[in-house]
């Protein structure tokens, strides 16, 4: 028996792909999405807002970006990411449909079928596409795994109730526990 043809798609595929419909594009293999949760929505919202205040308060160059929002992780056609929150620093990364090339800093919720993906696939793409800065923030534990990439490398996992402070937004500290008034 023939093994099945392997589809190897494009950034072209998921242009293509019909109003409303969602995926991501990583090594050439395609990953539809489902529709968020009320709570994945709820702490993507709080998250945003906190990042996003923080930045215009303190006038950085970083500029902060909420899913739907294109990632040309490699600068390649072959992998397409919308990450739940991605901080850019380098506005020369920033185009028309995105950015192309490694935010410095992005943050995944995690739900019951997305999990193999945030916690494996795209933690391998992520660091070594240059990302410095990666939360995985998981509402069925309450639980926040953040990765620190660069010259010291590090890995560290919070309870919500737990003060983030974030290396790539300096003076920029989170409890998800407050923001979601838990």
């Amino acid at each position: 028996m023939p093994l099945p043809e392997e589809h190897n798609y494009t950034i072209n595929d998921i242009y293509s792909l019909p109003e409303g419909e969602r995926a991501e594009l990583i090594d050439g293999t395609l990953y539809m999405m489902a529709p968020p949760s009320r709570i994945h929505q709820e702490i993507v919202g709080e998250l945003f807002a906190a990042i996003h205040s923080h930045i215009k308060a303190n006038g950085g160059d970083c500029r902060s970006f909420i899913a739907p929002f294109a990632v040309l992780l490699n600068e390649d056609d072959k992998t397409y990411v919308e990450p739940d929150i991605s901080v850019i620093c380098d506005a020369g990364k920033l185009t028309d449909r995105g950015c192309a090339g490694a935010p410095d800093w992005i943050i995944e919720v995690a739900s019951p079928g997305s999990q193999k993906m945030d916690y494996l696939t795209k933690l391998f793409k992520y660091r070594t596409a240059g990302v410095r800065e990666y939360w995985i923030v998981n509402p069925m534990q309450e639980t926040v795994q953040v990765y620190y990439f660069g010259d010291q490398e590090d890995s560290v996992q919070y309870a919500f109730i737990d003060l983030i402070e974030s290396k790539v937004l300096k003076g920029l500290n989170i409890c998800l526990a407050e923001l979601l008034q838990m």
